[in-house]
């Protein structure tokens, strides 16, 4: 019943409720990164595959610049991360616009994390199964070692949590990410400024 119908109610409810109380502090984000961000723009959007890898665009508050080198190439990431960035990134609080993808119905509130969609050709057919359900904002493999551990075991955590899926564990889940934030745990891979890509093995 939850899974399939609750969960929903749950979510919407959940995400306008948070939208409202959080709306002060969503503007004044948006004012800061409007000055931080250099002309790259206060939000940033990208297209992800979500429940039954129907693709949607997800979105962020913005952590980085656009600037390029000589060449026009992008800079590396670390390079474009700004100060705020690096802030919104360790609270979290760049995830927060996604409650307005949580209201379209696009995400859930928890669930496995929505990924690029080139990674999509490299899941295997268990790993596939992370896309049975709407993915979200937080999820079990979030609270179990987020950017610290390897995708291979993230998708462990996201099957499992399919399996599992009851409103008890998302209980858990949102107590968890809580802390986890709180305590700025696991935001980076170890060598790089977020998280490690994926390449079908690691």
């Amino acid at each position: 019943m939850y899974k399939h119908c609750l969960k929903r109610i749950f979510d919407f409810t959940i995400a306008l409720v948070a939208i409202l109380c959080l709306s002060p502090l969503l503007i004044i984000v948006s004012i800061c990164l409007c000055w931080t961000n250099k002309g790259a723009g206060v939000f940033f959007t990208q297209e992800r595959p979500g429940k039954d890898e129907k693709i949607f665009r997800v979105v962020k508050f913005k952590s980085m610049t656009d600037e390029k080198d000589e060449n026009g190439n992008l800079l590396p990431d670390a390079q474009r991360l700004t100060a705020i960035g690096k802030f919104i990134r360790k609270t979290s609080i760049d995830e927060l616009p996604q409650l307005f993808n949580v209201l379209k119905g696009d995400m859930a509130l928890i669930g496995p994390r929505p990924l690029l969609v080139k990674y999509l050709p490299l899941y295997s057919p268990e790993q596939h199964r992370r896309h049975e359900v709407r993915p979200g904002i937080t999820g079990w493999a979030q609270v179990n070692g987020r950017n610290a551990i390897t995708h291979t075991k993230k998708f462990e955590y996201d099957v499992w949590y399919v399996d599992h899926l009851t409103f008890k564990l998302d209980l858990k889940i949102i107590f968890m990410t809580i802390h986890n934030v709180l305590h700025r745990k696991d935001i980076s891979h170890e060598g790089v400024a977020t998280a490690e890509p994926f390449n079908g093995r690691n």
